[in-house]
């Protein structure tokens, strides 16, 4: 059944608030220091952690290649080098208060917290392609399945699969945790982290 909890560790740092998946392992992205940590996803353990340029970063996305992150506060978009936590690039975001972000392949998505937006924008210049509005308010993580968007609710503690073109969603289950601030896909199931009680769920779909 969708939603169903297949396993849980509690977070191996304080205050979750994003998810990646890089293909073996997962990154995440906290409220309480400025570092980017890599996240062994079997054991729950940390592996490493690379600073970042951002103090209140509360979203994370993963290329294939490169990391991005959102800045909250500084209302920027940057793409990190995973190695070291170079920043290539850096955009302005198409609004404020940026939260969850996702990458579909071709370009980036980023969730607005405050207006309650969903945007697709072309990675190299920040330019909108496309918005639509969140299926809750204060849409937080992001993921790309391929073909769908996941979105966590963190006021409604719910997880959305949405249409990527017009925002119809398509489905929706509750979150285990109370307080659902992003959400990763490793290709056959969803993650999410939780602020509330510090821990993170692999869940099936």
């Amino acid at each position: 059944m969708a939603g169903t909890v297949i396993r849980s560790f509690a977070s191996p740092y304080p205050g979750p608030q994003a998810l990646a998946w890089d293909g073996r392992t997962l990154w995440m992205v906290t409220n309480s220091i400025a570092r980017l940590y890599q996240i062994n996803p079997t054991t729950g353990q940390g592996i490493r952690y690379i600073s970042i340029p951002s103090g209140t970063s509360v979203g994370v996305a993963w290329d294939g290649r490169t990391l991005w992150i959102s800045d909250y506060d500084g209302d920027l978009i940057s793409q990190l080098d995973p190695t070291a936590g170079r920043v290539i690039r850096r955009f302005a975001s198409p609004s404020t208060e940026a939260s969850g972000l996702a990458w579909d392949g071709r370009a980036l998505w980023i969730a607005n917290k405050l207006i309650d937006n969903i945007y697709q924008v072309d990675p190299v210049t920040g330019r909108v392609l496309r918005s639509f509005v969140a299926p809750s308010p204060t849409p937080a993580g992001l993921a790309w399945d391929g073909r769908a968007l996941w979105i966590a609710g963190d006021s409604t503690a719910l997880i959305y699969q949405v249409d990527p073109v017009t925002g119809r969603v398509l489905r929706s289950f509750a979150s285990p945790g109370a307080a659902p601030t992003g959400v990763a896909w490793d290709g056959q199931t969803l993650w999410v982290p939780d602020w509330y009680n510090d821990r993170i769920y692999q869940l099936s779909v």
